[in-house]
């Protein structure tokens, strides 16, 4: 009887953990673009962290804003500054969420789902409700997830009404983000 007890409980808790799968990427890639007349912005960051659970549809995303990258030194510069992002003051952008339609998305079949998801959205210590469409693609247990959506800067605090800045600097920036999870 103690044995069987014990096969139940084993057999319960690998269930579980399979049915709880949390699925994990350290280096995922958000870029961000501006376009204006006066230049085109670009910047990338390689150091995101995103869980999923895969069960719950629960996901959060944690990306350390001093990690973009610039072509320009002196456009990270102000990116960083107390005048831009400040981004000793506010060093992390947030999102958790889930997603809505998880009944249609099959994390451990091969092929591609889209996801609806919902959440709050965290930059520069503003919170904002989102909802956008992400791309799932699971291929041989591996699980990639794409999104690219638009944020207006002002949203978040960020808005520049005279001076170089203003011109220089798009009122929208697309968020491109690709993220290889691993289980």
């Amino acid at each position: 009887m103690k044995k069987l007890f014990i096969a139940v409980l084993l057999i319960s808790i690998s269930t579980t953990s399979f049915t709880q799968e949390k699925l994990k990427t350290t280096s995922g890639h958000i870029k961000f673009f501006s376009t204006t007349p006066a230049e085109d912005i670009e910047a990338n960051n390689y150091k995101v962290t995103s869980n999923l659970t895969s069960s719950t549809g629960v996901v959060v995303f944690s990306v350390p804003m001093q990690s973009f990258e610039f072509k320009k030194a002196l456009m990270q510069k102000h990116y960083n500054s107390k005048k831009f992002l400040n981004t000793k003051k506010f060093p992390k952008a947030k999102f958790k969420g889930n997603i809505t339609n998880l009944s249609a998305i099959n994390f451990f079949k091969d092929g591609s789902y889209t996801a609806d998801v919902s959440g709050d959205l965290t930059i520069h210590g503003i919170t904002k409700k989102v909802s956008e469409k992400m791309m799932f693609v699971v291929k041989n247990g591996t699980v990639t997830g794409t999104t690219t959506f638009n944020i207006t800067l002002a949203d978040y605090g960020i808005e520049f009404t005279k001076g170089k800045p203003s011109k220089n600097i798009a009122k929208d920036v697309k968020i491109t983000a690709a993220l290889n999870y691993t289980k």
